[in-house]
């Protein structure tokens, strides 16, 4: 390790440090994303098809997650969680998708941000402080470009690794999509449903769309957090996450887990649950805590510990 920076209390130091360089073990990154709207009258307004005079964006959504899963791609049929995004910018369903895939461990968290200026194309969405593991390092996002049929905008499984090492900074530029959900031609047509259902295409160079990208997303390293590597952290983990304040923790290790301390993002211990959980589920309850991200060390009774990341709405 090169550099270590102390950015939390004493009694957490031996759980995580902030380093500017790894040298060993699991790490946790730290990013900020942001997805920057240039969707506009000029470069996408083609024939006949008017530009929309209530151009926005839907909020921004999406996941981090493994190889495992692929939410969207061009060529692949839009779920309902996709579709209902692309055609409604309703986030009930794909927020139901991904909980499901977190509970298989195919992904580790829901990403939700609204644009700074709700009812303009030319506005911005940014995540911060977005922790990332090594076990779901891949990011998808979508945006629902509106009013539309099925358009949308976003990136699907882009990887925030590079071999060993984190990606330092990704710049990409974001065209649009359609869902294949809907006949619609134009931004403001009544549409039917497509029967059958199409595969999600790219629509760059179809109108109205000219070949001008409609956002950019960039992607900034803020930190890095190294664990120690052991088996333990990689059989514990936390659903949903996201919570409301009911969290499980589940356990598939061979292990008892001993305590469970939790800190927020200063390093203040804030709870500690003793259990004699093996193998199995236990419920907690983190209702009185504010929302906010916090750090959850599961330790168990040989001596090793499993640190996740928890987020309470």
């Amino acid at each position: 390790m090169k550099t270590i920076t102390k950015l939390f209390r004493n009694n957490l130091l031996p759980i995580v440090l902030l380093v500017s360089c790894l040298s060993f073990g699991q790490s946790l990154a730290t990013y900020t994303i942001t997805f920057s709207g240039t969707w506009n009258a000029t470069d996408h307004t083609q024939g006949s098809i008017m530009f929309p005079p209530n151009d926005h964006w839907s909020d921004l959504v999406g996941a981090t997650h493994n190889s495992s899963i692929t939410f969207w791609e061009a060529g692949q049929l839009a779920s309902t969680g996709i579709e209902n995004v692309a055609e409604l910018g309703s986030n009930a369903a794909f927020n139901s998708e991904v909980n499901s895939a977190i509970t298989a461990r195919n992904a580790d968290q829901w990403l939700q941000q609204a644009f700074e200026t709700p009812n303009m194309a030319a506005s911005s969405s940014t995540l911060m402080s977005i922790t990332v593991s090594e076990d779901f390092p891949l990011l998808t996002l979508v945006t629902m470009i509106a009013p539309s049929p099925d358009w949308f905008a976003g990136v699907h499984d882009v990887s925030l690794r590079n071999g060993d090492n984190w990606e330092s900074s990704i710049n990409i530029d974001v065209f649009p999509y359609d869902a294949g959900t809907e006949d619609g031609t134009s931004y403001t047509s009544s549409n039917a449903a497509s029967n059958p259902q199409q595969n999600i295409t790219n629509i760059t160079n179809i109108n109205p769309f000219n070949n001008q990208k409609v956002g950019t997303l960039t992607i900034t390293l803020e930190s890095v957090l190294s664990t120690p590597n052991n088996d333990f952290k990689s059989g514990v983990y936390l659903s949903p996450n996201p919570s409301k304040g009911i969290v499980f923790i589940n356990n598939t290790t061979s292990e008892t887990i001993k305590n469970i301390i939790v800190y927020d993002v200063i390093g203040k211990l804030v709870k500690t649950i003793t259990t004699q959980s093996l193998n199995t589920k236990t419920q907690l309850n983190f209702e009185n805590l504010n929302s906010g991200i916090y750090l959850v060390k599961v330790n168990s009774t040989k001596g090793n510990f499993s640190l996740k990341k928890l987020i309470i709405e």
